[in-house]
């Protein structure tokens, strides 16, 4: 029986990865990656790699066995049907007759287009009949503190989110509930919605940027198609560009606030705070 962890390569992949080897032996860890040289680091630590890519299926061939446990990150290749990606590892995982699938969804109550593909992969797992585990992951409070450089430099924190709130929580976060279900029992054909603990706007990150910095940083909110336009402007392809000023749209209507408790209760502690992860951020 060995515990599977596709995508891990990934932020979120390595640091399951390593907290995985907190709770097993490495030799009961296998790391599936599409390129072995990216993956040095993990072989380091002694997990088995695995060489595997979503776009190719018979590279799944026999890559489960029966009883593992797995951990199917989604993808993030949205050009490249991620739906018939999912599908790939979830029939090979039902072929094997592995004991749980774990995949990494979105919280129920988003509803921005960017959760269509995982709707649609829900929809597959759970039809399967392969014992599943839906990890509704809400937002990561790196998906802003990595994004810092911009908002230093221009002195403004620029979204179209309104006053709407974020229960975001940070990658080790959401890693820690990934292993508490893949080395836990009883989690079999559940679904867990996943946030901070904490929901905060875009004016208290502002502000607390400029708590840190000792600069005055603002919060300059602005349409989603401004928003768009402004990520055009930076390079982002337009397909992306909407898709992200749709979750924008979401973020205001509360889309993204999760309260359920789920992710602080599956880890056992309280989730990391945003300032916690601005801190970390500013140290680079």
């Amino acid at each position: 029986m060995s515990i599977v962890v596709t995508g891990a390569t990934g932020h979120l992949g390595r640091h399951v990865v390593r907290q995985l080897l907190e709770k097993v032996p490495a030799d009961q860890v296998t790391a599936v990656v599409r390129d072995r040289d990216r993956a040095a680091d993990l072989a380091a630590l002694g997990v088995r790699l695995a060489v595997a890519d979503y776009n190719s299926p018979e590279t799944f061939d026999d890559l489960f066995a029966a009883g593992d446990r797995v951990l199917l990150i989604s993808g993030n290749e949205f050009d490249k049907g991620r739906v018939r990606q999912h599908t790939i590892v979830i029939d090979a995982a039902k072929k094997a007759g592995v004991a749980l699938l774990a995949y990494t969804s979105a919280p129920e109550t988003l509803r921005a287009a960017l959760t269509d593909d995982h709707r649609a992969t829900e929809e597959v797992l759970v039809g399967s009949g392969v014992p599943y585990v839906l990890l509704r992951n809400g937002w990561y409070h790196e998906n802003y503190t990595e994004q810092l450089a911009p908002v230093l430099e221009h002195g403004a924190v620029v979204q179209a989110s309104g006053e709407g709130r974020v229960s975001s929580a940070s990658r080790a976060d959401y890693a820690a509930a990934a292993v508490a279900v893949l080395t836990g029992e009883g989690h079999e054909n559940t679904a867990y919605e996943l946030g901070g603990d904490e929901a905060w706007s875009f004016a208290e990150y502002a502000a607390e940027l400029s708590r840190q910095t000792g600069k005055e940083i603002v919060y300059n909110p602005v349409t989603p198609e401004a928003y768009a336009a402004f990520l055009t402007g930076a390079g982002v392809p337009e397909p992306m560009a909407a898709i992200l000023a749709g979750v924008e749209a979401s973020v205001e209507k509360g889309e993204l606030v999760v309260s359920t408790g789920d992710l602080s209760r599956l880890t056992g502690r309280p989730t990391t705070p945003l300032a916690e992860a601005v801190a970390a951020a500013l140290k680079g």
